[in-house]
């Protein structure tokens, strides 16, 4: 079975380890600096698995050597958003939290994918690349996941549809410059705009910039995390079962999109390997 190692075992971490188990696609190892955080939560996810219908093995550990042959790394290691923070705020802690990180799987799984999911997601997604040395193809970012559901939700909630029936697309960078499709989002095959008014949908995207912050400014003492674990669930899925998925990843383009040398949010046809390859679509000038 394919073995898929979450570094961080917070919220996001614990989360995300407890829908893939469910799926039953890998063995999970959990690890964390915090001494029995991981390995506490690993058996409690593992004590479950005759109620929820899995069997693979979970384990949790404090040391990075556990990465060892994994073919996905999840990295979800990082100080989570406080109310009045930006994501920025996050990035030396978690810049450096990543090269260490990224250390130990280049030595240890040089064959694996990386998703991060660690803030502020695209500068520390290059973190992770430069550090790991990896093509680009295996380093990719969960960003454009989360908030791609977030606004397929908002919209299907402001037209009183289900957000299944919402297709939509959020590419560039994640947060408040994030740039959401309203050109190409459409609800049961009906273009958005022929269903909201343009204040409407203004309004619809606005909330997908600020639904983090809405989240944290709610919490108060966290961040979001059944969202993001669930969208890097997803993620990983589509590389194990190498289902090719055009969806958004946050990816180090050389020209695409006219950018050079940065990682951004960009749709990508995801399967085994990581990014099969970018889709360039043709944008609205606004």
């Amino acid at each position: 079975m394919p073995k898929v190692v979450f570094v961080g075992a917070g919220n996001v971490g614990a989360t995300a380890a407890v829908f893939l188990a469910q799926a039953g696609l890998a063995d999970i190892v959990l690890i964390d600096v915090v001494e029995g955080l991981a390995a506490g939560k690993a058996l409690d996810i593992f004590a479950a698995g005759p109620i929820l219908g899995f069997s693979g093995d979970v384990r949790g550990t404090t040391d990075l050597a556990a990465v060892e042959g994994a073919d996905v790394v999840v990295a979800t290691a990082g100080l989570a958003r406080k109310p009045g923070m930006d994501r920025m705020d996050l990035l030396a802690k978690n810049a450096a939290i990543a090269r260490g990180v990224a250390s130990a799987v280049r030595d240890r799984a040089p064959g694996a994918v990386v998703v991060n999911v660690a803030n502020p997601l695209d500068v520390i997604t290059e973190q992770y690349l430069r550090a790991t040395g990896f093509p680009r193809e295996r380093v990719l970012g969960m960003a454009g996941v989360l908030d791609t559901a977030r606004f397929r939700a908002f919209i299907g909630a402001r037209l009183g549809v289900s957000p299944r029936d919402v297709q939509a697309m959020v590419l560039g960078g994640h947060g408040d410059e994030m740039v959401p499709l309203t050109s190409h989002a459409t609800v049961g095959g009906a273009p958005l705009g022929e269903l909201l008014g343009a204040a409407a949908v203004d309004e619809v995207v606005e909330r997908t910039r600020k639904a983090g912050a809405e989240v944290v400014g709610l919490l108060k003492t966290g961040s979001a995390f059944v969202s993001p674990a669930a969208a890097a669930v997803e993620m990983v899925r589509a590389i194990l079962l190498d289902e090719r998925r055009v969806m958004p990843a946050a990816v180090h383009l050389e020209g695409e999109y006219g950018f050079e040398g940065v990682c951004l949010g960009v749709p990508a046809v995801i399967g085994a390997g990581g990014m099969r390859r970018i889709v360039e679509l043709d944008l609205a000038a606004d």
